[in-house]
């Protein structure tokens, strides 16, 4: 077993929720620094008895960032934001937090940094979000020199909070209003694929310290997206076309409610956007990973969505 130890800054997310699992079966001791320290807890099983093991790390905290990164040889950063609560602003994660962590993990001696930033990362972009990811590349690559920066379009994958969104949305509205109709393109990328680059990235040194885009085989709209999803749900829900303007005054009044918001006028910005590849980064192909398209796989998890469950047909 390897004694490398990797400590992954919100492991116990989306994307760290598949890599944990494969990094300890490559025998490296796996620290997930997390908030909630039960969520860590449910990843622990993927290792040997120790091998996996939770901390709880607040990445607006210094101290806790230090403990979390002391004695580490890779440090991955996974914590990001789809919209602010609280304390949990962008600019504190996005670009304060994510400094934090690779000043922490420079200081502490760790040999790798790997930075989870955003397709569509844009200093000069009209949203907050994709704004404040690239103001943490920086950040980032002036805090540790030879970081890896990781550009992923959206994620998808079951457990997503993507494709699972609109399949629970579709299900239960009779109707569902996208800006511009959804025509922006995305090159959405599955989970698997893109827990096996960062795998790659960790064991090849050539690799190491460059920008990477991460996009899926196909550039698709959300429309496109959402209407795939209804075939195969096999459910009616008419997609009306309603100007960016208008979505942005409902985003409005939905981020106003209690709870998780089911749309931030942010949110609106981006999906104003296209968020495919440029061409110009690092990719899936020189890491030797062929993109696996969203129509293979999405099938296995969204007809849990339909009506009786996706069981219904087992019942006659």
């Amino acid at each position: 077993m390897s004694a490398g130890l990797i400590t992954i800054i919100g492991g116990s997310g989306f994307i760290g929720r598949h890599l944990v699992g494969r990094l300890a079966s490559r025998g490296y001791r796996v620290r997930i620094a997390v908030r909630d320290t039960e969520k860590a807890a449910q990843l622990m099983t993927q290792g040997n008895v120790g091998q996996v093991v939770g901390m709880q790390t607040n990445i607006r905290n210094q101290a806790s960032v230090e403990r979390a990164v002391a004695g580490a040889d890779i440090v991955i950063n996974l914590v990001g934001l789809l919209f602010e609560s609280g304390s949990q602003k962008f600019n504190a994660v996005h670009v304060e937090g994510a400094k934090r962590v690779a000043e922490a993990a420079k200081a502490a001696g760790a040999r790798q940094l790997i930075h989870m930033s955003a397709l569509g990362a844009d200093e000069k972009s009209e949203s907050n979000y994709a704004r404040t990811k690239a103001e943490g590349e920086k950040a980032v690559s002036e805090a540790f020199e030879g970081a890896t920066i990781l550009r992923p379009s959206v994620v998808f994958g079951a457990g997503d909070d993507f494709t699972n969104k609109f399949a629970r949305l579709t299900a239960c509205l009779p109707a569902l209003p996208l800006a511009n109709g959804g025509r922006a393109l995305m090159q959405p990328v599955w989970i698997e694929d893109l827990a096996d680059a960062i795998v790659k990235i960790i064991e090849t040194p050539e690799q190491q310290g460059k920008i990477f885009e991460f996009g899926g085989p196909e550039q698709v709209s959300l429309r496109a997206i959402i209407e795939s999803i209804l075939t195969e749900t096999r459910r009616c829900c008419p997609i009306l076309s309603v100007p960016a303007g208008l979505m942005k005054v409902q985003a409005l009044f939905l981020s106003l409610l209690p709870g998780t918001p089911m749309l931030t006028i942010d949110q609106v910005r981006l999906l104003e956007e296209d968020n495919v590849i440029s061409g110009t980064a690092a990719g899936f192909a020189d890491l030797g990973i062929a993109p696996t398209a969203m129509g293979s796989v999405i099938p296995s998890y969204v007809r849990r969505f339909r009506r009786g469950g996706g069981l219904k047909e087992l019942h006659g």
